[in-house]
């Protein structure tokens, strides 16, 4: 009796080892299956999350334009590739790009609210001192829109292009509010010959 009862329990113990076997098999097929789902399923929810941040990026932090017009000349040409950083500080000098009638101009700050800017014999006063001026071009007094002296408007600044021949910046629309300026240009990229 004792013989046929181990004979019993070494049959049982067989068959329960045999379906472990055939359960682990199951298992691990099973898995290979949810696993290569499971790992599309990550790769894709990252390529979402890392093109949700890249749009954030290019939307709140940064822009990207191309110049289409030679008023940055000799810094900008046309086409060349410009990125802003629209969290910037911005002082007297710093090149930007701001908004007009929803056109993208670039142009450079020469005075903020409160400054009174004069032109006179082909020279650019603020406050009644002249500003040097790493400019190619001349500033001058012809066909300008404003009543000069100008002073600049409460949360605005005075724009000028450095290619001063082109009079669509503050000299024709006045103070440029800082709500319709982008950001500062950080980077330009020629793409001329390309």
């Amino acid at each position: 009796m004792e013989t046929e009862e181990k004979q019993n329990s070494i049959q049982d113990n067989k068959e329960s080892k045999a379906s472990k076997d055939v359960k682990e098999n199951k298992d691990k097929n099973s898995k290979k299956k949810k696993g290569a789902g499971r790992y599309a399923a990550e790769f894709f929810i990252k390529i979402g999350i890392t093109a949700a941040i890249i749009w954030a990026l290019c939307t709140f932090v940064t822009g990207i334009y191309v110049i289409h017009s030679n008023s940055g000349y000799p810094m900008i040409k046309d086409g060349d590739l410009c990125i802003i950083y629209r969290l910037a500080e911005l002082h007297d000098g710093d090149l930007v790009a701001y908004s007009i009638d929803g056109e993208t101009h670039f142009g450079r700050i020469v005075a903020a609210e409160g400054d009174s800017i004069d032109v006179e014999e082909e020279s650019l006063t603020v406050n009644g001192y002249g500003v040097y001026e790493d400019a190619v071009y001349p500033t001058t007094a012809e066909g300008i829109s404003v009543q000069l002296p100008y002073t600049v408007p409460s949360e605005s600044y005075f724009l000028l292009n450095d290619y001063r021949s082109d009079i669509n910046d503050s000299r024709n629309y006045g103070g440029i509010p800082k709500s319709d300026i982008k950001g500062k240009v950080v980077f330009v990229m020629r793409r001329r010959g390309i």
